[in-house]
């Protein structure tokens, strides 16, 4: 364990990686929790892999999670996991951070740190105060199935991003203009359109400088008058992508510690990669909604009179943009409790469900929000890009952002496997 980084929830790692000569392109494949309505795109993914190795056999596309033979699909991926390593696939770079560069499909660079975070500094539960947050409401239903899936594993391999808040740029940024004092280890264009995928292996000098960076982040005035707060604890990772995947590590880190303390050590720790929030690559879209099944009027009059002081029109407050048939028009928030406007309509939109009925869809894009909400019986609210500047200081002061609040780039350009980790 490298101590230079004690107190930051964050350390380097034994990381495995495939050995020279291995097809990285096609050992290589999208997080699992992508293209779950698609399976044409991992159809492809098969028949592209083969019979070469790949992290393909390694993890399980969500599409397959609740399938007749998903016990079957997770004993086959823990039998690989041994018969890689048994084979000599993986050479490990003991106590490492990689610096990763992921050219996206639009060409723009995202830069990156793989390195893993101690489990005991993160909590998804609402309220958490770790070091590490979750950034949406978990939805524990998800957790048992991947549990299923990690607890028996000897190898994780992570599509975790973490999200920093380093606004100065000063902890992976000044990696970009040093990758020529670092090993190459791979560098390599990726399947399906996703972009093309570059990492170095971090000097010891280079991870100091990581660490001195972390560091200044976790200083408690300089995060107090950064986000207008006094008595919180230090916020120094949310969760990106991946929030799922992180709480089934921490459920089953947690389930080892009671069953078998002994096994636990590994699986203390989990392997992803951190991102600067500021980074140009990182743009967040918003999220809109549709209701099925409703009047859209009575629906309307419900949420007037859930905020006593809201009024029709535009004005100072939050504004809620509402579509439907021929319709639109905007309901105005004034002095809303809430640091979101998807945090003033969720909390309507719950209620109102569970009272009333219907139905609620989360839709990507606003064409296809007007065009849902031009059926009877449908209300779509358009809601505002959500600024990265928000981030943090809405996770501070009010705890996960509602789910369903933002999404982080397109699926093509979500995390890719590659690096992996024994966690047994």
């Amino acid at each position: 364990m490298n101590h230079t980084f004690d107190g930051l929830g964050f350390y380097p790692a034994d990381i495995l990686i495939p050995k020279a000569g291995t097809d990285l392109t096609r050992w290589s494949v999208v997080a699992c929790d992508q293209y779950t309505s698609q399976p044409d795109y991992w159809q492809r993914v098969e028949r592209y892999v083969g019979d070469a190795p790949s992290s393909l056999r390694l993890i399980l596309p969500e599409n397959r999670l609740h399938t007749d033979h998903v016990h079957q699909d997770i004993q086959a991926i823990n039998q690989t996991m041994e018969r890689y390593q048994a084979e000599g696939l993986f050479q490990c770079l003991p106590d490492s951070l990689i610096y990763v560069e992921r050219t996206q499909g639009n060409g723009v660079v995202r830069k990156g740190l793989v390195g893993m975070v101690d489990l005991e500094e993160y909590d998804y539960t609402p309220g958490a105060t770790g070091l590490i947050r979750a950034t949406e409401g978990t939805v524990l239903s998800r957790i048992p199935p991947r549990v299923d899936v990690r607890r028996n594993a000897s190898l994780e391999l992570p599509h975790v991003m973490l999200l920093i808040d380093d606004i100065e740029q000063a902890v992976i940024e000044p990696l970009a203009g040093q990758s020529g004092e670092m090993e190459l280890l791979y560098d390599f264009d990726l399947m399906e359109g996703g972009g093309h995928l570059a990492g170095w292996q971090l000097t010891s000098a280079q991870m100091e400088g990581v660490a001195a960076g972390l560091r200044t982040l976790t200083d408690l005035e300089r995060f107090s008058n950064q986000y207008r707060v006094k008595d919180k604890p230090v916020l120094l990772f949310a969760v990106g992508d991946g929030n799922h995947s992180l709480a089934t590590a921490k459920t089953t880190y947690e389930l080892l510690k009671r069953e078998n303390p002994a096994a636990a050590a590994l699986a203390r720790y989990a392997l992803v990669e951190v991102v600067n929030l500021h980074d140009a690559a990182l743009e967040f879209e918003p999220i809109h909604r549709v209701m099925f099944g409703v009047n859209p009027e009575a629906a309307l009059e419900s949420l007037l009179a859930a905020y006593p002081s809201a009024y029709l029109g535009r004005g100072e407050g939050h504004l809620l943009h509402y579509v439907y048939e021929d319709t639109e028009g905007t309901i105005t928030v004034p002095h809303p409790t809430a640091q979101l406007t998807v945090g003033t309509l969720q909390g309507w939109l719950d209620s109102y469900l569970e009272q009333h009925g219907g139905t609620v869809d989360y839709i990507h894009g606003e064409d296809v929000t007007r065009t849902l909400a031009k059926q009877p019986g449908c209300l779509g609210f358009l809601l505002p890009p959500m600024s990265k500047n928000e981030l943090f200081r809405t996770v501070i002061c009010d705890g996960v952002l509602p789910r369903k609040t933002f999404s982080m780039g397109e699926a093509c350009d979500k995390r890719f496997y590659l690096e992996a980790r024994k966690i047994r």
